[in-house]
């Protein structure tokens, strides 16, 4: 407790909520739902289309490169448009942009254009984008800052609910025989049976991606009646603001936010492909998603009572680094189930990283906070990068000596960055 000295004795009992209460809380919380079930998708939709569009690895991992691709490209524009459309119009925009890429992934599936489907899922990534942009400061601002991790916990908590059940309902509606699908396909008698095997099996998702569609119809039109309140309607947002500079803070910040979103989605999307490394049915793989994010949603809820009543965001940030070295580690040094454990179980050391990450970065950036988010959504990018590296040099080292060397590095990093800015150091004077 002697490390939470330096705070209030009144702020760790406060409410997460803050002075708005919890109704705007709740609202974006719903959208956290929102963002999660879209996102987390992209774990078994590579068994799919491997299956599917009869891919290789490389090819299939072009889901996640295309999804997480469009954080690098549309961050900036998207600032841009949250500082000139506001709070609740660019929310609305971003879920209707969403709902039009949902709609063309399933269309270009059913129609068996691996190209659209991509071009789909870029447009999904376009419009999470622009929600990130605007939703991830607006929770940190929300309330007082040594509570902005409880906040983001709170968020965590059903981003990864919904992230649970994202693979469990695609599993059960479109991919619950993939295996056999697979099997039939290989030893189809000709290559119109086999066009016909598989015609059938893609055609299973359009209406359930229709239907996604006609939701985030119907959020973006729920929050655009909305009142929920604006915090602060920054000026239109130019590429170059003066008096801005990346300072040694945001900087770090940024790619230790690439880092981790590109560790948190091997883990997360990844975890599939681990496990058939080992000879595991995709019966089974299809699944495992799900493990890593009831890790994930583990972790969230353990943060959530503990920041910042027992521990500080930065020290559960720096603990949570050192545990997911160690996982890591274990996982390699394992086999088999137990191996696919471990990988699951960086989804618990994940959980409070980008909590705390995202709030320590911003901090102290006063009216440049939207061009600072903007920067550190870019690197989103960064679950791009790190799945297809993976599968890139996994053919060559093994798939547990690729994982080691994408993911030990990556949380040192974390953990140099928890420790270097760290307000307990005292050095809130190199901002």
């Amino acid at each position: 407790m002697s490390s939470l000295t330096h705070l209030p004795k009144a702020s760790l009992f406060r409410c997460p909520a803050g002075s708005f209460g919890w109704a705007p809380l709740a609202s974006t919380a719903s959208l956290f739902f929102l963002i999660g079930f879209v996102t987390w998708l992209n774990g078994p939709l590579i068994s799919f289309v491997r299956v599917a569009f009869s891919l290789s690895d490389v090819g299939a991992f072009l889901v996640p490169l295309a999804f997480y691709i469009a954080y690098l490209l549309f961050a900036l524009p998207a600032a841009r448009i949250v500082s000139r459309t506001g709070l609740k119009s660019g929310l609305a925009l971003a879920l209707a942009i969403m709902g039009i890429g949902s709609a063309l992934f399933g269309q270009c599936v059913g129609l068996r254009s691996y190209p659209g489907a991509l071009g789909g899922l870029m447009v999904i990534g376009a419009g999470l984008t622009l929600l990130q942009v605007t939703v991830n400061p607006y929770v940190s601002l929300l309330g007082p800052h040594e509570q902005a991790a409880q906040r983001i916990a709170i968020m965590g908590l059903c981003n990864k609910f919904a992230g649970i059940l994202a693979p469990i309902v695609l599993a059960a509606i479109v991919m619950h025989n993939i295996s056999g699908v697979a099997e039939q396909a290989q030893h189809a008698a000709s290559p119109t049976e086999r066009e016909a095997i598989l015609s059938g099996f893609t055609n299973a998702i359009y209406w359930p991606y229709l239907g996604m569609a006609a939701l985030l119809g119907v959020a973006a039109c729920a929050v655009f009646l909305s009142n929920l309140p604006d915090l602060d309607s920054p000026a239109p947002l130019a590429l170059s603001l003066p008096g801005f500079h990346i300072t040694p803070r945001l900087g770090f910040g940024m790619v230790a936010t690439f880092l981790y979103v590109g560790i948190e989605v091997l883990a997360g999307d990844a975890i599939g492909t681990y496990g058939q490394a080992f000879g595991m049915p995709l019966d089974q793989t299809r699944f495992f998603t799900a493990f890593t994010l009831f890790a994930m949603m583990t972790g969230y809820a353990v943060g959530l009572c503990l920041v910042p009543r027992v521990l500080s965001q930065e020290r559960c940030m720096i603990l949570s680094c050192a545990a997911g070295i160690l996982f890591a580690v274990a996982a390699y040094l394992t086999t088999g189930y137990v191996s696919v454990l471990c990988v699951a179980l960086l989804g618990l050391a994940n959980a409070m990283i980008m909590p705390a990450l995202f709030p320590m970065t911003i901090r102290n950036a006063g009216h440049h906070v939207p061009l600072a988010s903007a920067l550190l959504v870019m690197m989103f990018s960064g679950g791009a990068c790190t799945p297809q590296i993976f599968v890139l040099i996994k053919p060559y080292i093994g798939v547990q000596a690729a994982f080691l060397v994408l993911a030990v590095p990556a949380y040192l990093v974390l953990l140099g960055y928890g420790v270097r800015f760290s307000t307990e150091r005292g050095v809130r004077k190199t901002v």
